[in-house]
């Protein structure tokens, strides 16, 4: 750990919250060096990834600065009012992830509903309006789709493969599942 600056040392952790508050971006860039490391720790063991602890450790200092006014030094510390809106960020993360594993899971049971039935006259037409839709997606959705349905790969392995960004990765995969099953649901493939 680098040395702290002689102002970052002179300044209290009151001093810095009202910096913040009143706008100072050096309390900012004080602030992240200060308790970055609590926040990322936090989001890190709520997690356990260290690519969505470091998404939320930007997440928070980000909502710190827009949402610096709502600081009340008489509600506590700064120090718990930056956990207060980690735990948030964590919560929003979580429930962003079990949303994406039930629009995987639902998209993967349309794409695997040719495969369990193949004599089924109607699975040949669902195998080709599945397919028609899956390409009408834009190329980078459709991509990572591709590459976790039938490759079987995690996001992270998506984004080492592609080179892409693991955000990138995640938004391509949540925007693909969205319009694939509005396509689905036209065709009445997805209930």
């Amino acid at each position: 750990m680098s040395p702290l600056h002689p102002v970052e040392e002179s300044l209290g952790d009151e001093e810095l919250a009202r910096g913040v508050v009143a706008g100072d971006e050096e309390c900012l860039a004080l602030a992240y060096r200060r308790w970055s490391g609590l926040v990322h720790t936090v989001a890190r063991r709520s997690l356990g990834d260290t690519q969505d602890a470091e998404d939320v450790t930007q997440q928070v200092f980000l909502g710190v600065w827009r949402g610096r006014a709502g600081y009340r030094a008489d509600r506590g510390s700064f120090a718990g009012w930056l956990v207060g809106i980690t735990r948030r960020k964590v919560a929003d993360t979580l429930s962003a992830r079990t949303r994406r594993r039930e629009l995987l899971g639902m998209a993967g049971a349309a794409l695997l509903l040719t495969d369990r039935e193949p004599d089924r006259p109607e699975a040949i037409l669902e195998r080709v309006l599945l397919r028609q839709e899956l390409a009408g997606l834009p190329a980078p959705q459709q991509r990572v789709l591709r590459l976790a349905f039938y490759e079987d790969l995690t996001q992270t392995q998506i984004a080492e493969r592609t080179g892409w960004p693991l955000g990138t990765v995640k938004s391509h995969a949540r925007r693909g599942l969205h319009r694939l099953r509005d396509r689905l649901k036209s065709h009445d493939l997805y209930t």
